[in-house]
């Protein structure tokens, strides 16, 4: 009698993350039904958040520069890697609408690190998740440059990329990303939206957060994991006050609360210091989500900024999903991550392509076999 398969056994598609931060991305592959061997990434800090909430899959930290074919082919315990995903959403500070940095930085070359990797390993799947403006480059970009490197190593007429909005797969927050697929076998797609189309709405702040207990600014939780708050300045409690609840903005501030910058112009750029609209989906979540001046991260209707445990949920990552780490790295953990439920609804649909292409590979075997 033949034994029951393992579920590993049972997941013929495996993947590596790279760049996998806090894993968000890994715990949707891996809900998808995709084992996901090890996620790699150079900062130390995410370790205990990424394994202790993906337990079996590896953290390692590595520049993705340094990582080696052998190594991957250690990992996988096997020397091809035609079964598997490559999944890699890379830092997208150079490409962001947010950046005001405006020192260089080799962020956009890991990208191309990337890129050199797949045409080595040259894996069944390519998946990538960025911010829009990283295909809005002039000349020859990183990007173009990475989709070059796909097209001359075998993904050529396989390669599908588009900008989604996660509140459409799901997600309650208005997040828009840049989101490649490719594959080496059958054809590539992006999957259809689901939510904000006939009778399905999208998912709202209310759905996300509504059921965390009431907090205070500086407070912490004592059962709830991760329903931790910033503190507030005195002047930053007296304007939250005098901020219209779900959805309200520094427009109806007094004259004397308002900041220099504003005094001129408070008309623009009114997210800062703003709340969330109850019945919405929220704003794009940045890795300083936990702060009311760096958008509109205020709590609905309490005078504070959403909770790291509020954020997280926004993000759909599951109640169970423990941070570690300081108040602000936690901040950006989440805000970095890709939204669990996106990268679920990716996996999903890599997963059916993989299925479609093995069908459509035995039925040509059948086909050979009966003419021979």
């Amino acid at each position: 009698m033949r034994k029951a398969r393992s579920k590993k056994q049972r997941r013929s598609l495996r993947s590596f993350d790279f760049f996998c931060g806090a894993g968000g991305l890994t715990r949707g592959l891996r809900s998808a039904g995709i084992g996901v061997l090890a996620g790699f990434d150079v900062d130390e800090r995410c370790r205990d958040t990424y394994e202790k909430n993906n337990r079996g899959t590896k953290f390692i930290k590595k520049d993705i520069r340094n990582i080696t074919i052998a190594e991957l082919q250690r990992l996988a315990r096997a020397k091809s890697f035609h079964n598997m995903l490559f999944a890699g959403c890379a830092p997208c500070s150079p490409f962001s609408q947010k950046r005001k940095v405006q020192t260089p930085s080799d962020d956009g070359t890991l990208l191309i690190a990337f890129g050199r990797i797949i045409a080595k390993a040259r894996p069944g799947y390519v998946l990538v998740e960025n911010v829009p403006g990283i295909a809005n480059v002039d000349g020859y970009s990183a990007f173009r440059r990475f989709i070059r490197i796909l097209e001359r190593s075998g993904y050529r007429h396989r390669i599908t990329y588009a900008v989604v909005d996660a509140k459409r797969f799901g997600v309650p927050q208005t997040r828009r990303r840049l989101v490649l697929i490719a594959t080496r076998k059958g054809n590539s797609s992006i999957p259809d939206a689901s939510y904000g189309i006939k009778n399905r709405p999208f998912r709202t702040v209310r759905d996300a957060i509504r059921r965390f207990p009431v907090l205070r600014a500086g407070n912490r939780h004592k059962s709830v994991k991760n329903h931790s708050v910033s503190a507030l300045s005195n002047t930053n409690l007296k304007r939250l006050r005098k901020t219209p609840v779900n959805g309200g903005d520094r427009r109806n501030w007094p004259r004397s609360l308002r900041l220099q910058c504003h005094k001129r112009d408070n008309k623009a750029y009114c997210d800062s210091y703003g709340r969330m609209s109850w019945d919405s989906p929220a704003p794009t979540l940045t890795g300083r989500c936990h702060s009311i001046s760096n958008g509109r991260y205020g709590h609905p209707t309490q005078c504070r900024a959403i909770s790291l445990r509020e954020a997280a949920a926004l993000q759909t990552f599951p109640d169970t999903y423990e941070f570690f780490g300081s108040h602000t790295h936690i901040a950006q953990q989440i805000g970095n991550a890709v939204p669990v439920l996106l990268a679920l609804q990716l996996g999903k649909h890599i997963v059916r392509m993989h299925r479609r292409s093995k069908l459509a590979n035995s039925r040509r075997n059948r086909k050979v076999n009966l003419i021979a």
